[in-house]
């Protein structure tokens, strides 16, 4: 395999970790309300883990409230299950064939702990990619040794390599502080 098309792999791979990064901090509560904290909360629908969003219309009325709709009135009780369920900390209020939830205020001392764990998430999103630049660096090692590359390429690859993990590694800095700043404010 050429050199630019482990590194092209590898940026790849980088761009694959930032979008999970994305998505699991979409789910980190913050003191608005937001439909993005249901991404990964399942209801039990006729035997079968379902997404919520799949089974009902998700809105926000007001800064401080989420209002869940269902397609099938049926399922109302499932989806009110799975939220209680869930790590979200909010009581939902069947009103008739819609779920009321009302965002609380986070405190001073909860909005801290969210902070942390965004931290811990782009933390955990720096070591895989510094994981992707240690296997690909790997890779151009061993195309070396095969003599498919040239040490020049090796040295350049392994180059390219750096400065992609430092981009990604400062764009992971960026998504984080942006959440946490999120957090703090609202």
């Amino acid at each position: 395999m050429p050199a630019q098309e482990i590194i092209a792999d590898s940026e790849g791979k980088m761009k694959k970790a930032i979008e999970v990064l994305h998505d699991e901090l979409r789910m980190v509560r913050t003191g608005r309300a937001t439909t993005g904290l249901f991404e990964h909360i399942k209801a039990d629908y006729y035997g079968t883990p379902t997404p919520v969003k799949s089974l009902a219309t998700l809105s926000v009325p007001a800064p401080d409230m989420i209002v869940i709709k269902p397609f099938d009135p049926g399922s109302i009780k499932e989806i009110e299950k799975a939220i209680r369920n869930s790590d979200l900390s909010i009581a939902p209020i069947v009103d008739g064939k819609l779920i009321r939830l009302s965002i609380p205020p986070l405190s001073e001392e909860r909005r801290r702990q969210l902070v942390a764990q965004a931290k811990q998430m782009g933390e955990q999103t720096k070591v895989s990619i510094r994981n992707i630049r240690r296997e690909s660096n790997k890779q151009l090692e061993k195309e070396q040794k095969d003599k498919v590359i040239t040490e020049d390429e090796l040295e350049r690859g392994r180059k390219q390599i750096d400065d992609i993990t430092k981009a990604y590694s400062d764009k992971i800095d960026s998504i984080v502080r942006s959440k946490s700043d999120e957090i703090m404010l609202d």
